[in-house]
């Protein structure tokens, strides 16, 4: 019976070994996904940030473009202006 001892720290040892191994190997895995995950997220991000500029630089187009109209509009939703408009076509329609 006394020599099972060594023999079981011997497979003990063993099993550690392999443990060590296959953690390590899951290690090295989980790293390079890690890094091909972080390098795919940047280059989402830098598109997205583009993006985002194109939409600032478009809304920014619209409102210029828009400032020559803002106030006629200011103007037509006046209501003393939708009651004149209002009468204009109540006259026409009868």
């Amino acid at each position: 019976m006394s020599s099972i001892g060594p023999w079981l720290l011997v497979l003990g040892a063993a099993a550690i070994v392999v443990e060590g191994t296959v953690a390590s190997v899951w290690t090295v895995r989980l790293a390079r996904q890690g890094r091909a995950l972080t390098a795919m997220l940047e280059r989402q991000r830098g598109l997205v940030q583009a993006d985002v500029s194109r939409l600032r630089e478009t809304l920014e187009e619209t409102r210029r473009l828009w400032e020559p109209w803002r106030r006629a509009l200011r103007r037509l939703r006046h209501p003393l202006v939708a009651a004149l408009l209002a009468s204009f076509w109540r006259r026409l329609a009868g």
